[in-house]
């Protein structure tokens, strides 16, 4: 528990400290966003290359530095330390490592969710059943994990632990999929997928994220103080990325050009990712997103996969121990909310006030 300044500082120490964050609110200028290759986080390389975020920055009399890691936990981590302002990441694991983590996190803009990127690939299997007895591979506890489960869960499978999951991590499973014929059954997401059933042709899609739509939502997320503290951060942000959607929605094949180089691919190649992904191409389609209905009964599936699996930590009793807001509902604790769904900055570019 967070004692009350007033506890435990006198009354002239407590006058600085109230009064010096003001000041450090008002002189920070300089903000960093993380983010990995994957084709939901593209048009961040054509912010970069046309120098949308730039523009958007100087608006606000901000710099934002936009910067690819290779490593997805390690961009998590990064935020979590202070090393990032932000970070771009799937919708679960913004509860699973910094909210479960006590850090409280608001997502403040989604850009996609994955209609088909995300996949369970199988060598010898011909259905999700053919798994029972079976290890998959995948980085576990991820949203992989998560769609190994949801795939359990539709093929009417009562005992789960029967399938065990082995992890290992992003960076390593394509390479080792492909060099490991032993490695039979694996779960990962677009470009690795990809790449996958490309270079061992008898691989067979056995469940992808089409088949639960919404759920694999990519969003960026910041903590919940910087938003309040500093919030020209985020709008310039989110400006800059839906002056970017705009020219995405267009066809822009110059765009297309720069994100397929950025990640490593040709257009044809990018062109079936863009296919297998839902982009909020408005802020208008997001604000209603991040607000739905719909939302609401995803986290409740998301906190009980994380809860499941341990993954609030070992102080929890309770998949209602962690708070989620969303929309006007409030998922488990009133008291203890670490995640929140924050759809302000895209109403407000909904109503053209960024």
């Amino acid at each position: 528990m967070r004692l009350p300044r007033s506890l435990v500082l006198l009354a002239s120490a407590a006058s600085i400290a109230l009064t010096a964050p003001a000041l450090q609110a008002q002189e920070k200028d300089t903000f960093r966003v993380g983010y990995v290759v994957y084709v939901g986080f593209m048009p961040l390389a054509w912010m970069r290359a046309e120098g949308i975020m730039d523009s958007w920055g100087e608006k606000y009399g901000i710099d934002v530095e936009l910067i690819q890691i290779n490593d997805y936990v390690g961009s998590i981590n990064q935020f979590i330390a202070g090393d990032l302002d932000a970070v771009a990441v799937a919708g679960m694991d913004a509860l699973t490592m910094p909210a479960a983590g006590g850090v409280d996190t608001s997502i403040f803009l989604i850009t996609d969710y994955s209609d088909g990127n995300d996949m369970l690939i199988s060598r010898g299997a011909d259905s999700v059943e053919d798994l029972l007895d079976q290890e998959v591979w995948l980085l576990q506890y991820s949203v992989s994990h998560y769609l190994l489960n949801r795939a359990l869960d539709a093929a009417g499978i009562t005992e789960p632990w029967r399938v065990k999951s082995v992890n290992i991590s992003d960076a390593e499973i394509g390479a080792a999929y492909v060099t490991q014929p032993d490695m039979a059954h694996v779960a990962t997401w677009n470009p690795i997928a990809t790449e996958m059933l490309n270079a061992v042709p008898d691989s067979k899609v056995l469940f992808d994220s089409s088949q639960i739509p919404g759920e694999i939502m990519d969003v960026f997320i910041a903590k919940t103080d910087t938003l309040a503290d500093y919030p020209d951060f985020p709008k310039a942000v989110t400006g800059a990325w839906y002056e970017a959607m705009a020219t995405m929605a267009e066809g822009s094949d110059e765009m297309m050009d720069v994100m397929a180089s950025a990640m490593g691919t040709d257009v044809p190649g990018l062109q079936v990712q863009v296919d297998q992904t839902h982009f909020f191409y408005t802020p208008g389609d997001a604000a209603a997103f991040l607000a739905s209905e719909d939302t609401v009964a995803t986290m409740d599936n998301v906190r009980t996969f994380s809860f499941e699996q341990g993954l609030f930590g070992q102080g929890a009793s309770s998949v209602d121990d962690i708070g989620i807001e969303v929309g006007g509902t409030t998922l488990g604790s009133p008291d203890n909310v670490k995640l929140r769904f924050d759809a302000s900055f895209a109403e407000m570019g909904a109503a053209g006030a960024l």
